[in-house]
């Protein structure tokens, strides 16, 4: 039996926990605030007690008046994180809500904290920002100390600032694009990330085209999968935890549109960009036909060893399951370690396997999905059985067109050849459509 330890071990930190400049129609983390809301409302309440007797700081009560990562919390999170790790390598992911909206000094702070920490290790960090805040300071600074830019942008004018707008309704597409020339312009390693919704979706080639035309190499499409269940806390979106059903988003993609978006991109990219432009699902894909980790969650066999640590320190098991079921526990309370290598997270992880139907499991395609994320396992098979991913067949779809595809890379591969020669081969030239 391999060691829970066998894994790796990765915590998404959440420095200004759900905090953003955007209001993007379809966000599953702006709502997280209504889980610190009545914390927030009790430190409050402290510090109007003690200020009137004369006591300046809060003492004994977790959380703080804003979201906002303390100074203690940020120690406590890069000294755990770096001791947890058992590779050479280890990388930090700052995420958010907006995690620009903290200060340039909070990220010099954390140099300074990874430096103090890192014990011989070589430290890496990469950052998810919507790109409206970067300016000339900030991106000088990624370059120099080699961070990875992660941007969310879901295609041209249109289809992004359909829903990924300010809260006041202003469109956020030409302030994301002059954070893109400002990467650029600094040499700022930088990749893109799309969200296919129920507009873009069936526009696959117009944002396929844009990326390539802004110089995005390294692309992630996240599919939109949104149920709406109203909690007595002021949340609305359902989990898989609470039972609840829910109704599908407006925003939701569905998925024939799901199916249709990746086997047109694939086409379009199969022809002509094999080793110059990388995405993600197909990357992973094609690790699956090789018998490799998929380097994505959500086609791995089980999960588990991606978390989530809080602005104030509380751990969930994954970004998708910031529900009060999941969380795990507190860093000033408990070990990262201790918290993601539990009996309980162990569980969350396995479940994933466990869990999978039985039409799952007699599916010729559970090699490569594996069933998809489980936050998406709400549908019901064609028997009634529940736990069925809603986009089960989209997935049939896609990887019975991919399928004489990736075999053929695959063999490329396991003979030492480039799978780019998949672009002169038969199967892209005619001979199969």
């Amino acid at each position: 039996m391999l060691s829970p330890f066998a894994s790796p071990l990765y915590v998404m930190a959440k420095p200004v926990g759900s905090i953003c400049n955007l209001a993007c129609k379809y966000c599953y983390y702006l709502e997280k605030g209504f889980l610190y809301s009545q914390r927030v409302q009790e430190v409050q309440k402290v510090q109007k007690v003690q200020e009137v007797q004369g006591v300046q700081e809060v003492q004994g009560v977790q959380g703080t008046p804003k979201p906002l990562m303390s100074d203690a919390t940020l120690e406590a999170l890069i000294q755990q994180y770096i001791e947890s790790q058992t590779q050479p390598q280890v990388l930090f992911t700052w995420h958010g809500g907006e995690p620009l909206m903290r200060p340039l000094s909070f990220y010099k702070k954390v140099l300074e904290l990874q430096r103090r920490y890192a014990g011989g290790r070589q430290i890496d960090n990469c950052l998810q920002t919507n790109g409206t805040l970067l300016t000339d300071e900030w991106c000088q600074f990624f370059h120099e100390n080699n961070w990875l830019i992660g941007l969310s942008i879901d295609g041209p004018q249109e289809f992004h600032d359909e829903y990924r707008r300010a809260r006041g309704g202003q469109p956020s597409f030409h302030k994301v694009m002059r954070g893109i020339e400002l990467l650029k312009k600094h040499g700022v390693e930088w990749n893109v990330m799309g969200v296919v919704n129920d507009f873009n979706a069936d526009y696959p080639l117009d944002v396929y085209h844009f990326y390539k035309d802004i110089g995005a190499q390294y692309i992630q499409f996240t599919p939109i999968i949104e149920r709406i269940a109203p909690h007595t806390d002021g949340r609305h979106l359902a989990s898989i935890a609470d039972g609840q059903q829910g109704e599908l988003a407006d925003f939701t993609v569905s998925p024939e549109q799901y199916a249709h978006f990746v086997c047109t991109l694939f086409d379009e990219w199969v022809r002509q960009d094999v080793g110059e432009v990388f995405v993600q699902l197909f990357d992973s894909t094609l690790a699956r036909w090789m018998g490799q980790p998929p380097g994505v969650c959500s086609m791995a066999e089980t999960c588990g060893h991606a978390g989530v640590i809080e602005h104030n320190g509380d751990v969930y098991s994954c970004d998708h399951f910031v529900f009060p079921e999941y969380r795990l526990g507190n860093i000033h309370e408990d070990s990262i370690t201790a918290m993601m290598y539990s009996p309980r997270q162990r569980a969350f992880g396995q479940a994933k396997r466990k869990g999978l139907p039985q039409q799952c499991r007699q599916c010729q395609w559970l090699f490569a999905c594996n069933g998809g994320c489980p936050k998406d396992r709400f549908a019901t098979t064609t028997d009634g059985e529940t736990g069925l991913n809603y986009l089960c067949t989209a997935y049939q779809a896609i990887f019975e067109h991919l399928a004489p595809y990736m075999d053929f890379m695959r063999e490329e591969l396991l003979n030492e050849r480039p799978p780019a020669n998949i672009m002169q081969s038969p199967l892209v030239n005619g001979n199969q459509g």
